[in-house]
Order: C-alpha cells, then sequence, then structure tokens
C-alpha cells in the first residue's frame, strides 16, 4: 500500500532537537530503502523549504543548501513519486472546503488533502491531527509503536456541516 507523509515528518528529521528526530530519521531511511512506493507533494516540499531554513521558527535552521539536498535524496529515491496538481485539482479542493470553510492554517491542509484525493492516495502519515477531519484519509502517526497504533481517523474527527448533513442522509 502507497502513503505520503507530511511537512512535519520531514522537519522532525531536520531538527535535532525534535523528541522524535531519531525515529524521524530512521522512517525517512525506511521510505527511501523501499519496496513501497511514496509520495512527496510539492506543497510539503516547499514547506519544508520555508520552515527548515527559517532562524525565526528553530533556533539552529538548517542551510537552504542542506533542505534541498535533503529533498533531493527523497526525489532520488525509485520508490518516490512526486505528486502535483491536475486539472480535477480545484473541484477536489472546492468540495472538500464544504462544511469547514478552510482559512488559516486549515488552507494549506486542505490543499494537501485535495492533491492526496484526486491522486488516489489514502493513507497519510502525519502527527497533525487536522488531517482526521477528511472522511477520505487514513491518517497515521508513524512515530507510535506499531502495536499500540490506531489511524488516527478512528479517533471521532470534528464534525463539518458535510458529514452532518451525510449522517441525516442516511438515518431516513
Amino acid at each position: 500500500m502507497s502513503f505520503a507523509f507530511d511537512t512535519n515528518i520531514l522537519l522532525y528529521a531536520s531538527n535535532t532537537e525534535s523528541d522524535v528526530h531519531d525515529a524521524a530519521k530512521d522512517y525517512l531511511r525506511k521510505c527511501l530503502a523501499g519496496p513501497q512506493p511514496f509520495y512527496l507533494l510539492w506543497p510539503v516540499v516547499m514547506g519544508y523549504l520555508r520552515i527548515a531554513t527559517h532562524p525565526t521558527i528553530f533556533r539552529n535552521p538548517i542551510s537552504p543548501k542542506q533542505a534541498k539536498e535533503n529533498i533531493e535524496a527523497l526525489l532520488l529515491s525509485p520508490f518516490c513519486r512526486p505528486l502535483s496538481e491536475n486539472d480535477l485539482f480545484w473541484k477536489v479542493y472546492e468540495n472538500l472546503s464544504q462544511g469547514h470553510h478552510p482559512r488559516g492554517n486549515l488552507v494549506p491542509d486542505t490543499h494537501i488533502a485535495a492533491l492526496l484525493l484526486t491522486h488516489g492516495v489514502r493513507t497519510f502519515h502525519t502527527r497533525d491531527r487536522d488531517f482526521r477531519r477528511f472522511d477520505h484519509l487514513e491518517v497515521i502517526d508513524p512515530f507510535v509503536p506499531t502495536a499500540g497504533r490506531k489511524s488516527l481517523r478512528s479517533e471521532k474527527a470534528p464534525r463539518t456541516e458535510k458529514t452532518q448533513r451525510s449522517a441525516k442522509s442516511t438515518r431516513k
């Protein structure tokens, strides 16, 4: 089964002060080694380049050169499949936006969710619980031990107008 991962996974692997730094580095090593294909989304890449090099976000940001080399290592993997927007993207984004009207930090999350839906990718690895609002995604925290892991999807996601309408129509 293929999957994609969020910007935060890349940031944890670059931030030596993160409590999951070593786990994130191991996670990315396993992605690079395969055999499972993984999807790399351009918004994830751009978010990583912006945040990992930002001196007011990290006490010790990495250099732009190092950040680009980290991305290039992913792109060179035979298991990496970059994903970008296509002609269907805007309609999918609009459909996902109905009910929760994204703004602020939820705009890039909705962008990523729409991109995954457009390409049929259902599994998303992240520590960001906001992705639970997207019913089409199985959201997994890859740093929770497998034995105790449950999909973040199985936790109650915030209800949106769309899910409330859907629940009402199934009760009739």
